[in-house]
């Protein structure tokens, strides 16, 4: 009843299928891959520095291509559902100048991750795209893109291999060709993932990591894409970040992740309301991230099933506001079911998905339930946590 989406292999071969159709090349290729994720709980809190909880998925982005003696470089993406055209040719400057984002958009995170490459200058390649991670689905597309690029990059002119070093590069790249100011969490565990595991992530500074045990065969993590899409760009995802800023500001703090709920209280009639309704919603959500990531290492799945809920309520209506009704109906649906411990919203919001922890016992009534609950067509995948970016063989 979940939905099936391509194996990395038939990614593999339908892009290079489309490099020898497009290019009628021979030359030598390489490919590589590099995960989506879903965030468990911890949203909105990776840009206030504080903790978040995703897995990398076994959606991927693949990069197949090969390096040419010029400095032109040739992009076609297979993927559905992007701008036109599905093919982009530039040069690459000589000067050191920046390539400037423009038309089609999705060559924007290319032509960022090119910007912000570790190990400059590059040579001129070839290269086809080919993608399983859904656009817009808050599934981190995006990031996905990005590392995987970054990935084919190395294969190329390979930088020192420090991989948090090349997780900021991605996030720079988002930021100033996407214009889309994200936090580190989709990149890092693009980067980082590792099978059968979570990933605590602490997103100050010093980017510390826990890998949190995620291999319970009796334990399923269903994510239902609504099938309503964003567009972080031109959603309120810039603006909560300002009202993050502001309050942080208000409250003395270099960020909200420094900031207790009595700092918030004493300092309430200093801010609008809603500026500390959004401070509110962090401040509490990286306290929940932290309970959460301890109560996955006990085997507590009630407990963690409760603080999904927690979170998703949050984020909805109560403080956050980036819910929207198609998520709720999906939330409502899964949390009619028994065996299932929890469910939320996952993602930038206004659209894309949730992710419900679950007995895999459950998983079928429970597919049923939301299909015959949600009054939209929703796309149903079961997960389990796969390794961050990597190369490819091509035998």
């Amino acid at each position: 009843m979940a939905c099936s989406y391509p194996s990395v292999s038939e990614l593999v071969t339908d892009a290079r299928s489309v490099y020898r159709q497009v290019f009628e090349n021979e030359a030598p290729l390489v490919a590589v891959c590099a995960p989506g994720r879903v965030n468990l709980i911890g949203e909105h809190t990776d840009y206030n520095q504080g903790f978040v909880l995703p897995m990398a998925l076994p959606l991927v982005t693949v990069v197949v291509g090969s390096k040419t003696s010029d400095r032109e470089v040739s992009l076609v993406t297979a993927n559905k559902d992007v701008d036109e055209p599905v093919r982009v040719d530039f040069t690459l400057p000589s000067d050191g100048s920046p390539l400037p984002p423009g038309s089609p958009s999705w060559a924007n995170y290319v032509k960022g991750v090119i910007q912000h490459y570790r190990a400059p200058p590059l040579p001129g390649f070839r290269a086809v795209i080919a993608s399983s991670v859904p656009l817009g689905g808050g599934l981190s597309s995006s990031a996905s893109l990005e590392v995987a690029f970054y990935t084919f990059l190395q294969q190329l002119k390979p930088d020192d291999g420090d991989d948090v070093s090349k997780a900021l590069s991605c996030q720079k790249a988002e930021h100033t060709h996407a214009g889309v100011p994200c936090g580190i969490m989709d990149q890092f565990v693009s980067v980082l993932g590792k099978e059968g595991h979570a990933l605590l992530i602490d997103c100050r500074w010093s980017l510390e990591a826990t890998s949190i045990p995620l291999a319970d065969p009796h334990l399923v993590i269903l994510i239902t894409n609504s099938n309503v899409k964003h567009a972080l760009t031109g959603s309120e995802y810039p603006t909560r970040r300002r009202q993050c800023e502001e309050a942080a500001s208000i409250l003395g703090k270099d960020s909200l992740r420094d900031a207790t709920m009595k700092d918030l209280e004493e300092a309430k009639n200093k801010m609008e309301d809603v500026t500390y309704q959004r401070a509110r919603h962090v401040i509490q959500e990286i306290e929940r991230t932290a309970q959460a990531a301890e109560s996955l290492k006990k085997g507590d799945y009630v407990k963690f099933g409760k603080l999904m809920v927690e979170s998703h309520n949050s984020l909805r209506y109560d403080l956050y506001e980036v819910s929207c009704k198609e998520l709720d109906e999906l939330v409502s649906a899964a949390m009619e079911v028994d065996g299932v411990y929890g469910s939320r919203m996952t993602g930038g919001g206004f659209g894309g998905c949730t992710v419900t922890l679950l007995q895999a016992s459950a998983i079928n009534k429970t597919i049923q339930h939301i299909k015959e609950q949600y009054s939209g067509t929703p796309t149903f995948y079961v997960t389990t946590p796969t390794q961050g970016a990597r190369p490819l063989s091509m035998s």
